[in-house]
């Protein structure tokens, strides 16, 4: 079989891939169908050529058109897999050797794995493509030139066995990997008969040829494989037996060497060691005495170092220290002693135990020394500190604050600021400080110091408190009679801390303040100078040199410590150790919120004692207390960055206690004005002037009395009223002209009452503008008082209770008026105040608090409104009374009485109504004289049209002495603005009446109907007298409600 399918051999034309697989080759020789022909064909008796009649036919189909355009994609992908081909069949055709076989099976089984990759797609199975990678050789047998000589067949390859039985899955079993084996072939035929195309497993004689030939192929290799690696293998053990000889011949050797060098050790070595060793024991004993010598010195020098200490000589003993440490290491010292030089070479003795417990007593003396250098430090920082505080004013720190703390008003000019005070460290401070940290270096007692130091400036600050404090041993109550009841005994502590309290709450205001402001001022530069104090320590030690600042080790190692002793050469550094630990140790922020925080939760006991009398305070006293624990808040918060919650927590309690106080007692002063309030006109001053521009210039920006009244660290020389209360008219007397209000070129003549309602107004908007935090609370209290204003002052005018409360006998016109005005002055300043609190309120508020003034606007605006409805039924009432008193007078009588000429009613009438025009044109703006007459007058034409048409008139003389009235009526009501025509129409209902009468009576001679000259003389005679008889009834009494 092999010799059948080998191809090297046999010499034959060349096939090409298109001829070979071409249809027409079925007609040909078996063997010239597999391309194995020769040149002279064997004839074969029972061998008959197929003609085209034996193959079938077949019905062809039609072969749709396809263009070439959709063989595009398969021809890119085929047409690189063809090009290898060619490229692997070019490459093997002139060799014939054996390594050239091998490595054309290489590349045949490279070809075969990326061909059977290229061909694999979604849908085709394991099997079809390997039956395709079987069925299809990948590089057809070409016939190859024999060689002259050679009659060997190469070795079949092993690419011509498929590649599934190579794989490592194969498993028969499985029935694709059997079809792929089996070539698909039939195991058992179909019953029915029916051809299926496949030939039979049991009779395929090609197949078993093929596994034959397979096994065949395997041996070959393996038989090949094993006479090739033959060789090397026999070669190989013959070198591990000749390697196995000359390492026995070496191990011989090597005892023969020991044996010659054991015998020269024992005849020469020996002895000279001997030699060496005493040569040895004699420089050791030498040592010895050295170090005894040394150890001795060091003994002498601590007990001298000792005794420098008791005597307080630090430098000295730090110098002495340091030159033991430097002899117990070996080192020499800073001043050599030329004696000790010469007597013996210094050593290490660190590790002796002689010497153990020596470190802990030089640590003992060096902290001794220590906590001189300490002392002295504290001192010096506690002195600084306590002289800078005496040093500097109070009012210097307010107005440092003052700068820092508060923006400018528009238009207010920021002061210079100037360099503040603790920043001013002179040069003694400073060398003071190198100094003593010098000698806490050397002492190595830095650390021990600075967290002492943090203990003692904490007590400082608690100790300036304490000074400022009022005594609690010498309060006057507290006299010789309580010690002799106490017995001469010490005050326990809670005794000290209720005279303490009461004698803080016994402090006025001014001196409350004053104290205050002393503590505050003095805990800011206290802790101002501090952090100064720390970063100028900071500076001091990264100068310090490098050996003075490394502490000592705790054990005594000798190359720990000779790090230490040893100084090196100096270079810049970004932090020194000595730095790192004051820096962690004092640690500025820490350090000064931990005073900060003490200061203030002492100094919230003492303020949370005064609650009651801090809001019992006057308002400019209140706004200098709040101004003070601001800033102190503010300075606090800038020096350590914490905003101190528990003083702000007090601080805020009281605020809203003296807002609800002094809210409480705005209302009661307001009250207590209106109920004695005699509602005369009242004379509005320079002062209330003032009051009142405040209060409109507080629509844009506050005004300037009120931001100077919070500014503490100025001298105000023009305050504004300060006190809560409500100051008295400077103008309550009568004067000889009484000076009106004036909002928007609107004149206002007010009561007192408005004017105490004025000021209550500036006050609130006064304390909103010191404490903007509290504008919500304040415009809920001033709505509150304007609400109440309103409702007081109903019931003082509408209610008459003015009557019982000022005594005044009656309600008047001009009451009625005065009140009216008030309202009137107040709905003018609504709307400033408005946007007073819209500037100041946040903006969550601002909605709320601005529809509440608009309702209180409207409240005044309805009030003023029945005050003017209640004047209009008031003369609609008078009239009413009037008609009735005309309706009942006996025409015909009163025309026979020459001495009257004009009716009483007719004369009260015209009078009430002058007498109110004149009042209300008085205390009222024409506009709204002019909105309360019209209703008057249009009642009086009512009425009296239709009483004139209701009399009876019998005669020609009742007609004429009722044309008399009439007549009186339209010439005093035509003299006041807004009658219009009504005169001249009652007087034309008057003499549109007629007379019922059949018969005029007779006329004396004497009687005789005057002309009609005559009549009017008497008429306008008449009219005269009435006149005079009006303004002098006028004079003597006012019109009655």
């Amino acid at each position: 079989m092999a010799s059948t399918l080998d191809t090297a051999s046999i010499n034959t034309a060349p096939i090409t891939e298109i001829s070979q697989n071409a249809i027409s080759t079925l007609l040909q020789h078996p063997i010239i169908h597999t391309g194995l022909r020769t040149g002279a064909l064997p004839s074969s008796s029972g061998y008959k050529a197929p003609t085209p009649r034996d193959i079938p036919p077949v019905a062809l189909t039609n072969i749709p058109h396809i263009e070439g355009k959709a063989f595009h994609p398969y021809l890119l992908q085929v047409g690189s897999l063809y090009e290898a081909f060619q490229r692997a069949k070019n490459e093997g055709e002139g060799e014939t050797s054996l390594f050239h076989r091998d490595k054309k099976d290489t590349k045949n089984e490279e070809w075969e794995a990326i061909l059977s990759k290229r061909l694999q797609r979604p849908g085709h199975s394991r099997a079809s493509s390997m039956s395709s990678t079987i069925s299809i050789p990948l590089e057809p047998p070409q016939p190859k030139r024999r060689h002259s000589g050679q009659r060997r067949q190469a070795v079949t390859p092993l690419s011509t066995i498929p590649a599934v039985y190579s794989e490592e899955d194969f498993h028969l079993e499985n029935p694709r990997t059997f079809d792929i084996v089996s070539e698909n072939s039939e195991i058992v035929r179909d019953p029915s008969g029916t051809p299926s195309g496949r030939r039979s497993l049991a009779t395929n004689a090609i197949l078993q040829e093929k596994l034959s030939w397979y096994m065949d192929t395997v041996e070959v290799h393996l038989i090949n494989s094993i006479s090739t690696a033959s060789k090397s293998f026999f070669s190989a053990l013959g070198s591990l037996r000749e390697l196995h000889n000359e390492a026995a011949d070496s191990v011989d050797r090597i005892q023969r060497l020991r044996r010659e060098l054991a015998k020269l050790d024992k005849e020469m070595a020996i002895d000279g060691l001997k030699v060496v060793n005493l040569k040895q024991r004699r420089d050791n004993v030498r040592q010895l005495a050295q170090a005894i010598m040394q150890l001795e010195d060091i003994v002498k020098s601590v007990q001298i170092c000792e005794d420098m200490v008791e005597k307080g000589e630090i430098d000295e003993a730090l110098d002495g220290l340091d030159d033991v440490e430097a002899l117990m290491a070996g080192k020499e010292s800073k001043a050599p002693d030329t004696n000790q030089s010469l007597r013996y070479q210094r050593r290490d003795l660190r590790r002796i135990k002689a010497l153990e417990g020596a470190f802990d007593d030089l640590n003992q003396l060096r902290q001794r020394a220590g906590r001189g250098y300490e002392a002295r430090f504290h001192n010096s920082l506690l002195s600084d500190i306590r002289r800078h505080v005496e040093h500097t004013e109070t009012s210097m720190t307010l107005q440092r604050w003052g700068v820092a703390y508060t923006r400018p008003k528009p238009g207010q000019r920021r002061a210079p600021s100037a360099f503040p005070g603790y920043m001013n460290i002179g040069p003694e401070l400073r060398d003071e400080l190198e100094a003593e940290m010098r000698g806490l270096s050397r002492a190595r007692y830095t650390t021990p110091a600075a967290t002492s130091f943090r203990a003692i400036v904490l007590r400082e600050m608690k100790s300036m408190i304490r000074k400022q404090l009022p005594s609690s041993n010498d309060d006057d109550n507290v006299s010789t009679v309580s010690a002799s009841t106490m017995g001469g005994r010490n005050m326990s502590q809670q005794e000290k801390s209720s005279i303490l309290a009461r004698n803080l709450r016994a402090l006025d205001a001014q001196d409350w303040y004053q104290m205050l402001a002393t503590i505050y001022t003095n805990i800011s530069e206290g802790l101002r100078r501090l952090s100064v104090q720390v970063k100028i320590l900071l500076d001091i030690t990264s100068n310090l040199p490098e050996h003075m600042i490394k502490s000592p080790p705790r054990t005594p190692d000798p190359a720990s410590i000779d790090r230490v002793m040893s100084p090196q050469p100096s270079r810049p550094r970004a932090t020194s150790s000595v730095q790192a630990e004051m820096q962690q140790v004092l640690d500025l922020s820490s350090l000064l919120g931990e005073g900060v925080d003490l200061a203030q939760a002492q100094i919230a006991k003492v303020v949370r004692v005064r609650s009651q009398q801090n809001s019992e305070l006057s308002l400019s006293d209140f706004l200098k207390y709040f101004t003070l624990n601001r800033l102190f808040a503010d300075e606090c918060e800038a020096i350590s960055g914490r905003s101190g919650t528990g003083l702000k927590s007090v601080l805020d309690s009281q605020i809203k206690d003296f807002v609800a106080r002094f809210a409480d007692s705005q209302k009661h002063e307001v009250i207590k004005v209106m109920d004695s309030d005699k509602w005369d006109a009242r004379d509005f001053g320079e002062g209330e002037n003032e009051i009142l521009a405040r209060v409109m210039e507080g629509s844009t920006n506050d005004a300037l009395p009120w931001i100077e009244s919070t500014m503490i660290w100025q001298t105000l020389t023009n305050g504004v009223n300060t006190s809560n209360g409500v100051a008295p008219n400077g103008t309550a007397a009568a004067t000889a002209k009484v000076r009106s209000a004036m909002i928007d070129e609107q004149k206002y003549i007010l009561p007192e009452s408005a004017i105490a309602m004025l000021r209550s107004m500036e006050t609130f908007q006064h304390l909103a503008a010191g404490i903007p935090s509290m504008s919500h609370e304040v415009a809920t209290s001033l709505l509150e008082s304007l609400k109440l204003f309103n409702s007081r002052s109903s019931q003082l005018i509408l209610g008459a209770g003015a009557t019982r409360s000022a005594g005044l006998k009656n309600i008047t016109t001009k009451h009625l008026a005065l009140s009216s005005q008030g309202l009137s002055f107040i709905v003018a300043l609504i709307p400033y105040v408005r946007e007073f609190f819209r500037r100041h309120l946040p903006s969550s508020t601002t909605s709320q608090v601005m529809n509440e003034f608009d309702k209180v606007k409207r409240l005044f605006q309805e009030h003023q409104n029945g005050i003017h409805e209640k004047l209009v039924d008031i003369m609609s009432g008078r009239a009413s009374m009037h008609v009735k008193a005309m309706k009942n007078i006996d025409w015909e009588e009163a025309a026979k009485n020459k001495a009257v000429h004009v009716s009483p009613y007719m004369e009260t009438l015209t009078k009430e109504t002058a007498t109110l025009q004149k009042v209300l044109a008085k205390h009222l703006p024409e506009p709204v004289v002019a909105g309360i007459m019209m209703p008057v007058f249009a009642s009086y034409r009512e009425q009296w049209t239709n009483a004139y048409k209701d009399v009876t008139i019998k005669s020609v003389r009742a007609k004429e002495r009722l044309l008399a009235d009439a007549s009186f009526f339209s010439l005093r009501i035509s003299k006041i603005d807004g009658s219009g025509d009504l005169g001249e129409h009652i007087v034309n209902v008057v003499q549109a009446k007629p007379v019922i009468s059949s018969a005029a009576p007779p006329v004396p001679p004497s009687e005789a109907p005057a002309t009609k000259e005559e009549e009017e003389q008497k008429q306008d005679a008449a009219l005269e007298n009435g006149e005079k008889e009006a303004e002098a009834t006028e004079k003597r009494e006012g019109v009655k409600t």
